[in-house]
């Protein structure tokens, strides 16, 4: 279908991906309606003969069918204006030295793990590893439907409850780490960065294992001297690119800091709030019992490990459900 000409190339992009996204969700609609209808044909043939194999079919079917009703009931929540773009994460370490910089990779391999069960694409854009061990802080984008929609239950102080690795005493330490998600704003998002807002500095780039090393001064960072948002680009080719990817990310949190009406929930969001004892969102407890609590929805398990390895399901759904009351 030919558009208008008074349409320029950004709006026919935004209507195509719009409609594409739109067919899809049609798609997987008539995708559910059909499944339910099978299930109803086997459910039928089941109160006729007790057939194990069949029995088996339907349990699983069903079992496979609920996951997609839960996701959809998630999808349903995401109303917001971007809660369809891609996602900008970055986990920042908090009090508790090593241990928090341990758990802040442990916290980065967790989303890793989520997008990679999810279909989601990542690409890092600054990873700042430490020489004694863990990460200080790591950004990265998340690409695909909605990421943005569900990863923003993520943002706040995540709190770790362990026996430290790092102590021969064997001790119970307490960790903590921040994260920050905002989202991946189109080009032509309306968001004013004014130049003699920012300071930029270049560094020598240093990637996680010791990948995409740069000899010359090729990372960037730029402070936002009004809001004192800090960002950082350090993967890309040059300069230019890294500075330019910094901006991009820059907008995003200035995105965010306009939909905040509270101070303290400014604060929480981009890491003014002390990373510490009293301003977690969710504890992850490993000693002396396991368990991972949502402070603010009161959800739980006991299934701490599934947790870390990617299963956040349940904290996204109530999340969303938390925020619409």
């Amino acid at each position: 279908m030919a558009l208008p000409d008074f349409w320029g190339r950004q709006d026919a992009q935004r209507i195509s991906s719009d409609l594409a996204a739109m067919e899809d969700q049609i798609s997987d609609w008539d995708g559910l309606i059909d499944e339910f209808n099978d299930l109803e044909v086997l459910a039928e043939l089941l109160s006729e003969e007790d057939d194990q194999g069949l029995r088996n079919e339907f349990f699983s079917r069903s079992e496979s069918l609920d996951d997609r009703i839960e996701r959809k009931r998630m999808e349903l929540l995401l109303d917001g204006q971007y809660d369809r773009s891609n996602a900008i994460v970055t986990v920042h370490a908090g009090s508790g030295g090593l241990d928090s910089q341990d758990w802040a990779e442990i916290l980065y391999r967790m989303y890793l793990r989520w997008c990679e069960n999810n279909g989601y694409k990542t690409k890092v854009l600054d990873y700042q590893r430490d020489e004694e061990g863990g990460i200080k802080t790591v950004t990265f984008t998340v690409e695909g439907a909605l990421a943005y929609g569900y990863l923003q239950a993520e943002v706040g102080v995540h709190r770790l409850v362990r026996i430290s690795p790092f102590d021969t005493a064997k001790r119970r330490h307490t960790s903590f780490a921040s994260v920050d998600v905002v989202p991946d704003l189109p080009e032509d998002a309306e968001i004013e960065i004014r130049s003699e807002d920012l300071r930029i500095d270049t560094f020598r780039s240093s990637g996680a294992g010791g990948q995409h090393v740069n000899m010359t001064d090729s990372a960037v960072r730029i402070t936002h001297l009004p809001t004192g948002i800090v960002v950082s680009c350090q993967n890309e080719r040059s300069q230019h690119m890294n500075k330019a990817v910094a901006i991009h990310v820059l907008k995003g949190k200035l995105y965010e800091l306009s939909l905040i009406a509270r101070q303290d929930e400014l604060d929480s969001l981009h890491d003014k709030k002390e990373i510490s004892w009293g301003s977690q969102i969710r504890s992850y407890v490993l000693h002396p019992y396991t368990m991972v609590k949502d402070h603010r929805t009161s959800v739980e398990t006991g299934n701490a490990s599934a947790v870390l390895d990617g299963d956040l399901e349940r904290f996204l759904l109530a999340y969303l459900r938390w925020k619409k009351r």
